[in-house]
């Protein structure tokens, strides 16, 4: 294929994969909502195989009330789907949500999160992840940068570089102009929407700051922040912070309207 063919190719797929995020940011997106599903599915299918997950009724019915209230808000079709919530067997702090309806909290999870408003803000996060539709459109980065990468390599190749030297230079500078920084703002659009959707639902959305705290406490080495793909604790607690001021007016009329989630352990 000639050189000046993959960017025509590539300015053409871009301009018919336009989306925009629940906060109004534009996304390109590649891959379909029916394809998501079925990867998400697919994986959570493999952990179960894996034995991943763990008998806890006491774990799974508490982080199912929490989930289930966050759900009650979320913005159709996620609010009216069948959502699974299933325990994993990990003492790391962590927890997850799929396309296709699954969510999965990890034991260790449960001693950092040590109240329903905590457990909230991390599946407000991680749900919202599913709402904004990260997951494709950080697939959809993906082929861009190889994208990318693929029409420098024949531009370098045109020009007498060694071909295999420009895709790997060109690789390192996809996955730092482009995946690395996309993966930051999604992360913190996700928290913005978290906290929205934790006021719906009635929770307090000044646990945020709280739990964030806790987990800087927690946090050993720390990656080079323009490397890293979230938001550095410290930072995040302030501006979780500041922004839960802002939705205490939601939080209260959620909470007048009968919206007064009451999941214990």
């Amino acid at each position: 294929m000639r050189p000046r063919i993959l960017p025509a190719l590539l300015a053409t797929t871009l301009l018919a994969a336009c989306a925009t995020s629940p906060t109004g940011r534009p996304q390109l997106m590649m891959v379909s909502d029916a394809q998501m599903s079925q990867m998400g599915l697919t994986a959570f299918n493999t952990m179960r195989k894996q034995g991943k997950f763990v008998d806890a009724p006491k774990e799974r019915a508490y982080a199912s009330c929490v989930a289930n209230a966050l759900i009650a808000v979320l913005p159709p079709p996620w609010n009216t789907q069948s959502w699974e919530v299933q325990i994993v067997g990990d003492d790391s702090a962590n927890a997850f949500a799929l396309p296709g309806g699954r969510i999965g909290v990890n034991r260790g999870m449960f001693k950092i999160a040590s109240d329903e408003n905590q457990l909230a803000v991390v599946l407000g996060h991680e749900l919202s992840h599913v709402v904004a539709r990260h997951g494709a459109e950080r697939a959809s980065d993906n082929y861009l940068a190889q994208g990318v990468v693929l029409a420098g390599s024949a531009y370098a190749a045109s020009r007498g570089t060694d071909a295999g030297y420009a895709a790997a230079a060109l690789g390192a500078g996809a996955e730092l102009g482009i995946l690395l920084p996309f993966s930051r703002t999604q992360e913190s659009e996700a928290d913005e929407l978290g906290l929205r959707y934790m006021a719906r639902a009635g929770f307090d959305p000044r646990a945020a700051a709280v739990l964030w705290t806790k987990m800087e406490q927690q946090h050993g080495a720390k990656v080079p922040a323009f490397l890293s793909t979230h938001p550095s604790p410290a930072h995040r607690a302030q501006t979780l912070a500041a922004e839960a001021q802002q939705l205490m007016p939601a939080y209260a009329q959620a909470r007048a309207s009968g919206h007064a989630p009451d999941c214990r352990m």
